[in-house]
């Protein structure tokens, strides 16, 4: 049986800085230059007013523990050496909550309003994925 490969992120030409960014171990935000906006996920206009006049900010890349759900079991087979998977919503001091999973961590130690520091993850030569791990005290 052939093994499956993970799936990876779909780059768009809007979306190719964030992943360049993520590369270079930088957290970009994408911002409006019209109406002030930082916009996450990365899109091909602002959500608040429309405009295609965007641009980049970088992230401090911290974050406080929103929310989280913990998997144990019954994932693809593809991600089983992942187990646990600590899927999370991070809110970045920016103003911008992010779905992400949290690594370097034990489950039993996850809490809401943990403090959190972006951890990149190479997974090939051109996609490099921003998780989150506790700051170390």
């Amino acid at each position: 049986m052939k093994e499956r490969q993970r799936p990876l992120p779909e780059m768009q030409p809007f979306s190719r800085p964030f992943w360049d960014g993520t590369r270079a171990h930088k957290l970009l935000i994408q911002h409006c230059c019209d109406c002030d906006s930082l916009i996450f996920y990365p899109r091909r206009e602002c959500p608040e007013c429309w405009s295609t006049n965007l641009d980049w900010k970088e992230s401090s890349g911290k974050a406080t523990l929103y929310s989280y759900s913990i998997t144990y079991e019954g994932v693809e087979e593809m991600f089983a050496d992942d187990l646990p998977i600590i899927l999370a919503w991070v809110d970045l001091p920016e103003g911008i909550r992010m779905t992400t999973n949290i690594v370097d961590c034990d489950p039993d130690d996850v809490h809401i309003g943990m403090e959190l520091e972006v951890a990149y993850r190479a997974l090939t030569d051109e996609v490099t994925l921003p998780f989150f791990r506790p700051v170390k005290s």
